[in-house]
């Protein structure tokens, strides 16, 4: 990783994972290792807390793009993390429209601040 720049992980319905691997973003580690996972009716919780897990532990990675339905399913792994990088960005699909108030990151952000901050 000499010289380059942290990639950006994708965990995400067909849709989503297709526009990004079309942007570009899609790559595979030293030991081929994909940087997105797709996820269809039959990918188990377990598969997808299991790859958001090695995501965060991923030296080439900098920032984990999830469709929040999704990010809905593994919530206490989401919660969990607690390190700036990866950044953990929640985002939404066709099928499901972004909701702040489910957003954990959001949620913990407004907790650092109070309205005197804003003054």
């Amino acid at each position: 990783m000499a010289g380059r720049g942290k990639l950006i992980a994708v965990i995400g319905d067909e849709d989503t994972c297709t526009g990004f691997l079309l942007g570009g973003i899609g790559e595979l580690n030293k030991n081929r290792k994909p940087n997105f996972l797709v996820v269809e009716k039959d990918t188990s919780i377990t598969e997808i807390e299991e790859t958001f897990k090695s995501f965060l532990v991923r030296s080439d990675i900098g920032i984990i793009l999830i469709n929040q339905f999704i990010a809905e399913m593994i919530r206490h792994a989401i919660d969990a993390h607690m390190e700036s990088i990866p950044a953990v960005l929640e985002i939404p699909s066709k099928e499901h429209p972004y909701d702040a108030s489910k957003d954990s990151i959001l949620r913990r952000a407004k907790g650092m601040f109070s309205a005197e901050d804003f003054r």
